[in-house]
């Protein structure tokens, strides 16, 4: 439907080319997840220097290291709802602005419990931030192009957890685990300015939400003028609601037509990040401990969440053949790859270049995750079906902190420790297959639109 009259918005998203204000729209949710994945890994790359300053074990490290993670998931879990009810941008720019101000305070904590209660303050506001900026970022996209772009973006989190490893093995020696934390907190407060002033709602958003015409119309003109200008109203088909009521974005995560799929994606997410937190937390210390200078570990180290940029292929795959299938294969791959970095100790090459396979490939199977949750909700429960999945993902996170220091408590050896990592990996292959056998991601299979909810929609 896309008429002189009433333009329906995602018609008019599909049919023009991208234009700079929408990778302006990119470029800044780009940057969120980017010190996203920095302040997030940040403290897995200070760990080290933690536990020689303070003379602490590494059991006694656990708690300061999930902080962040069990802040992360009370942050998503809150923030999702509230997107879908206030609007993605306000609840982006205040989330950044709280995770900024929390890593600043980090920088200067004095003991481990001081430190952890501003970690889970900075998780809070870290877990609030991601799941908008992916919805955000979806809501402007041209639906052939999506997944691409989702995951184009997405890639700013293991290259900002990367960025930290490097800067971490610099900033450290010259100027104290300190820093690292002050440079997380400075930026992103820079940050929140662009994105008051800036940064627009979700178009989508708008128009579902009924607002005004002429807000609608100021967004669009940045993108297709001439529409824009010439139509009176803005619609945009969604699936029908299970009810006569507007229904609340958990209502519809966890309404018959998604519950399967939300669990299973639920599942992976936390899996995948079981792995990824295991090793980004562990694998500085697992490495100096078989041997490896400090310095040297964390270089390594940091070419795990580098591979996060293979995101971009897997984007381009989803958008062309059935994303479930494509996902899956990335975390059987990752299982095999995690597994093969625990016999590759005795050989710094290999080492380095197991580390940087699997790497690539579970960060591109994770950090494809966001985009295929986009995909699957409508967008009155996008952004809660986002931030759901994160959210609930985040005690993965959790799990696998604490997961490694178990191990170690329990004397397994280095191989051992890694295998035991691997197997996350196949248990989210089988969860990703069960949900396309339950709902395969096909157009066909979409509930159809309800054109009474489109006539309402129309008359606004």
């Amino acid at each position: 439907m896309n008429t002189a009259r009433h333009v329906n918005v995602q018609t008019l998203l599909n049919e023009q080319p991208i234009t700079p204000y929408q990778w302006v729209v990119f470029a800044l949710c780009f940057f969120i997840v980017l010190l996203d994945g920095f302040d997030t890994a940040a403290i897995g790359y200070i760990a080290p220097s933690l536990i020689k300053e303070w003379g602490v074990s590494k059991p006694a490290l656990a708690p300061v290291l999930s902080a962040a993670l069990f802040g992360l998931a009370a942050g998503a879990l809150s923030a999702g709802p509230l997107a879908d009810r206030l609007g993605r941008k306000r609840v982006l720019a205040g989330s950044v602005a709280l995770f900024a101000a929390a890593c600043l305070g980090s920088a200067f904590a004095g003991d481990l419990t001081e430190l952890a209660i501003l970690r889970f303050i900075t998780g809070m506001g870290l877990g609030a931030a991601m799941p908008n900026a992916v919805t955000l970022t979806s809501e402007y996209c041209p639906e052939k192009r999506r997944a691409l772009i989702t995951n184009l973006m997405f890639c700013g989190f293991p290259l900002g957890a990367a960025l930290g490893g490097f800067l971490a093995a610099w900033m450290i020696p010259a100027f104290g685990w300190r820093s690292v934390l002050l440079a997380g907190g400075v930026v992103p407060l820079v940050l929140t300015v662009l994105l008051w002033t800036v940064l627009p709602e979700s178009v989508r958003y708008m128009v579902v939400h009924s607002w005004p015409v002429e807000r609608i119309r100021r967004v669009l003109a940045r993108i297709a003028p001439e529409q824009a200008a010439q139509a009176q109203g803005f619609v945009l088909p969604e699936p029908a609601p299970m009810s006569g009521a507007v229904q609340s974005g958990i209502s519809i995560v966890l309404s018959p037509s998604y519950r399967m799929g939300s669990f299973m994606m639920w599942l992976a997410y936390f899996m995948g990040l079981v792995i990824f937190y295991a090793l980004i937390n562990w694998m500085p210390v697992l490495f100096k401990e078989a041997g490896l200078d400090p310095k040297t570990a964390t270089l390594i180290s940091a070419l795990f969440p580098l591979g996060g940029v293979g995101a971009v292929l897997f984007g381009w795959l989803m958008d062309r053949f059935n994303a479930n299938r494509i996902i899956a294969a990335g975390y059987a791959l990752t299982a095999v790859a995690i597994w093969a970095i625990g016999h590759a100790s005795g050989n710094l090459g290999w080492l380095m270049a197991t580390v940087f396979i699997a790497g690539t490939l579970m960060n591109t199977a994770q950090s494809s995750m966001p985009a295929l949750a986009a995909a699957f909700y409508p967008t009155r429960g996008r952004a809660t079906g986002v931030a759901w999945m994160l959210g609930i993902g985040r005690f993965g996170g959790i799990a696998g902190s604490y997961l490694v220091a178990e191990l170690s408590a329990r004397h397994l050896g280095f191989s051992d420790i890694f295998t035991a990592v691997a197997v996350p990996g196949l248990v989210a292959t089988v969860a990703v297959l069960l949900k396309d056998f339950s709902q395969p991601d096909d157009p066909h299979h979409r509930r159809p639109v309800d054109q009474q909810t489109l006539a309402e929609l129309a008359s606004h």
